[in-house]
């Protein structure tokens, strides 16, 4: 079947629903309906197979993520080990034959946790003096050396905050819990709440995990402070420690006593790393895929965003291997300072200028390398962010699949879909065969606001936030099956991009970190 058979059969399909109807993608087994093939399925199989068979035998991907995991690190902005890591990363690349291998030069920050420590302690029968398990929020400022105690102020919400007066607040700690409504909703209390409790005189701020799993396990992140604001000292709580303080709060006055070194250093060289599949026909038009070499301070970055660099790189790697020649450019990059300032996606806009118009699709992943389920594409009126679960479903953190309203698309944006599904056949071997709304990243979203198609892997999305900036973020919790799966669909969608003759549709945004 050729290209205007598809389209046509595409749009008598697109024809016979109601305006404004709301539906998934054919293919996709939520939809009831039945898969389209088209002639990118009939033109790419036989390469497609080779691809995966290629990447579920492979065991170098996962090897190099083990490395990078075990004897590079935990790989903060600004830190050695992100400076060893980078190099290691470029090696990598050139042993595995990539073309026009590069650091971009990148100035990053250094922000460093130093010593840190939290203590409830409440006075009165039943007396408590109990070490809180606490990790600093990226970013933060100290409090003196001798500490903060100060009595504590529970606050569920934004709103509870916002019907307090300042004289309610003023030099108070601080606590939000607004119990666990998905990693979108919980992480604004992470990046926005201390400036707006500093607002109405919090001496400092404490929040719950950003995580639906209670294991005495807290997680960090980034906290973005409101330069009209004072800076305050912030820190997360594990889920049960934050619950016993709420608790502890409806009994009476509590005190904590908080301590943390963390501050600010001079900004640091550092770098994205990069190397290419140089096109055969188009090499100036590039298909860009990767993840971020950065990580928090804790744990190992391991599905952080090592798995995303690594089955990224692995997966332009195969197609080299197999001497597969797309017809445009395939570059992996590993951008840096993901994590707290987004400085390597920045980097790479400004070196993409006024050619960004080259630029035909953008891959990131960076949503951990659990169970691959498809591909998310386009970002139409999708969420970035994950956010709070539907009413009944798993509270993982991961946003629920939207409902595509094809009546919004235009009609390229439309061929593109068909386009997306006609690619997902081709996975169908390894159970990855679906296309649904959504896609992106931070570190893409500089490029991807100005119309490059955006994408990035679906997974199932189990437990990332189970484990990400905390200490169990480490290489056991990567599964080497899915890890291969991740990495067959990421090298059969960037290589058919990359060679299709064909051009997805993008749509431009505000790009908001």
């Amino acid at each position: 079947m050729n290209r205007l058979t598809s389209f046509v059969a595409a749009a008598a399909l697109l024809a016979t629903l109601p305006a404004g109807a709301q539906m998934q993608m054919p293919g996709d087994p939520s939809s009831g309906m039945p898969s389209v093939p088209g002639p990118l399925t009939a033109k790419y199989k036989t390469d497609a197979d080779k691809i995966l068979a290629a990447a579920m035998a492979d065991s170098d991907g996962y090897a190099a993520l083990t490395y990078l995991c075990d004897h590079i690190g935990k790989r903060v902005s600004g830190s050695p080990q992100l400076l060893t890591a980078i190099e290691w990363g470029a090696d990598l690349m050139r042993n595995a034959g990539l073309q026009n291998v590069k650091v971009q030069s990148v100035m990053v920050p250094r922000w460093v946790r130093g010593n840190e420590s939290a203590t409830v302690i409440t006075t009165g029968k039943g007396a408590i003096a109990k070490p809180l398990h606490m990790l600093g929020l990226g970013m933060s400022v100290e409090t003196p050396k001798e500490g903060i105690t100060a009595e504590v102020l529970f606050v569920p919400t934004f709103a509870a905050l916002d019907a307090l007066t300042p004289e309610q607040v003023k030099g108070k700690i601080v606590l939000f819990n607004p119990g666990w409504h998905g990693y979108g909703v919980n992480s604004q209390y992470r990046t926005a709440g201390p400036s707006r409790a500093a607002a109405k005189g919090a001496v400092a701020v404490l929040v719950r995990s950003a995580t639906g799993l209670a294991m005495q396990t807290p997680h960090t992140g980034t906290l973005r402070y409101d330069e009209k604001q004072p800076k305050v000292p912030a820190a997360a709580l594990s889920v049960e420690d934050a619950l016993l303080v709420e608790r502890l709060t409806k009994e009476g006055p509590v005190k904590i006593h908080l301590q943390m070194d963390g501050h600010m250093e001079a900004d640091q060289k550092a770098g994205n790393v990069m190397g290419e599949i140089v096109g055969s026909e188009h090499p100036e038009q590039v298909v860009v895929l990767g993840g971020h070499i950065d990580s928090w301070d804790v744990g190992q970055g391991a599905q952080d965003d090592g798995s995303g660099i690594i089955a990224t790189f692995e997966a332009v790697s195969l197609i080299h291997r197999l001497g597969l020649k797309p017809k445009r450019t395939i570059r992996i990059v590993f951008w840096v300072n993901e994590e707290n300032g987004g400085a390597g996606g920045r980097a790479y806009r400004e070196m993409i200028g006024d050619r960004i118009g080259d630029q035909v699709a953008a891959i990131e992943m960076d949503g951990g390398a659990e169970k691959p389920l498809g591909i998310g594409y386009g970002g139409f009126g999708a969420p970035r962010r994950p956010a709070a679960p539907a009413a009944g479903a798993p509270a993982t953190g991961m946003a629920p699949r939207p409902a595509l309203d094809m009546s919004t698309l235009t009609a390229e944006e439309k061929q593109s879909y068909v386009w997306m599904q006609d690619i997902a056949a081709l996975l169908r071997p390894i159970g990855t065969d679906t296309v649904s709304p959504g896609g992106g990243g931070s570190d893409i979203g500089p490029i991807t606001a100005d119309g490059v198609p955006a994408l990035s892997p679906r997974t199932v999305g189990l437990h990332y936030f189970d484990w990400h900036h905390t200490e169990a973020d480490t290489l056991d919790k990567v599964d080497p099956d899915d890890f291969k799966r991740n990495t067959a669909m990421l090298s059969v969608v960037a290589y058919v991009l990359a060679d299709m003759d064909g051009r997805l549709a993008g749509r431009k945004s505000t790009f908001r970190e």
